[in-house]
């Protein structure tokens, strides 16, 4: 059994592949017709990377996307082909060490531009808009929710996708006039659906999801499930036996960092400050510990298998 590397993976390059994107967290490869995504253990926090990462997290994310994409395959098709290094064209076997655990082979998608996020708790920028103006997203709600308030009904918040800095939220009627009413429609509401089985067995495992993020592209003109899916990266994770109204939550998800960064006075803008060694060793047993509540495995025996 190979050892597990307890240093973060910042990034990855790969004789012979060429990179074609370099996001937050994500390195993406031409494979041929398809593509190479390896998630590394980068960490960003108010739109800036930080200059050190969270070790095992990129593994985690990966790993909790790929249960998610095999359990919610009966509502929309994902675009995973494989995420085990042994099944990946022969070229890529000479990577095992830096890929395994942390990459998916996938189809190449059309991606549409819009972030897909529902919504099921009252918390963060919805928490303070509701506080200003009773509405989350324009959405009006009922008077009298708290923070972290469970909402009547998950509601569709979409937004854009920006390269640099915030993504903006757009109406639904917005989102209709840049992918068309029908996909739109299309959209929303595998989306309401995805989140409402994935919080219904996150709950049955111990974990609230408050909300989430989805991203969708065309394969072949088929709707597609891409990129990550309910990870502690694009969802707030919430232990279920700490829950309770009224205040903000303690978390699996990088909310912990945010807060020690906010504890630390940084004013947000760039370059962020390196973590503390504490935060960043408690960082990594909280994505480790989301993995194994919600999938009842251990992340270094699936990582080796």
């Amino acid at each position: 059994m190979h050892p597990v590397p307890s240093a973060p993976v910042m990034t990855v390059e790969l004789t012979g592949l060429k990179k074609i994107s370099q996001g937050k967290v994500r390195d993406i490869f031409e494979l041929g017709e398809n593509l190479l995504i390896v998630t590394t253990d980068r960490i960003s926090a108010f739109d800036s990377v930080l200059p050190n990462g969270i070790p095992f997290k990129g593994m985690v994310l990966n790993q909790i996307s790929l249960f998610w994409f095999d359990y919610l395959r009966q509502v929309v098709p994902g675009h995973v082909i494989s995420g085990r290094v042994h099944e990946m064209p022969a070229e890529l076997k000479a990577h095992w060490d830096v890929l395994r655990g942390r990459s998916m082979l996938v189809h190449r998608a059309r991606v549409l531009p819009v972030e897909c996020i529902v919504r099921g708790y009252l918390a963060g920028s919805g928490w303070k808009e509701y506080r200003r103006s009773g509405t989350v997203c324009g959405i009006r709600l009922p008077e009298g929710l708290q923070e972290s308030s469970p909402l009547p009904e998950p509601i569709f918040t979409p937004s854009t996708k920006a390269e640099e800095g915030h993504d903006e939220n757009i109406s639904f009627g917005r989102m209709c006039d840049i992918i068309d009413e029908s996909l739109a429609r299309q959209v929303r509401d595998i989306s309401l659906e995805l989140y409402r089985r994935a919080a219904d067995y996150a709950r049955s495992r111990g974990i609230i999801i408050a909300d989430t993020k989805f991203e969708f592209g065309m394969v072949d003109g088929r709707l597609t499930l891409v990129d990550e899916v309910l990870s502690p990266d694009s969802s707030r994770f919430w232990p279920a036996g700490e829950y309770a109204p009224g205040r903000a939550q303690p978390s699996f998800d990088k909310q912990f960092v945010r807060d020690a960064l906010n504890e630390m006075g940084w004013d947000h803008q760039p370059p962020a400050p390196p973590l503390p060694e504490p935060i960043i060793r408690m960082t990594s047993e909280k994505y480790i510990e989301a993995f194994r509540r919600l999938t009842g495995k251990d992340l270094f025996s699936v990582v080796e298998s």
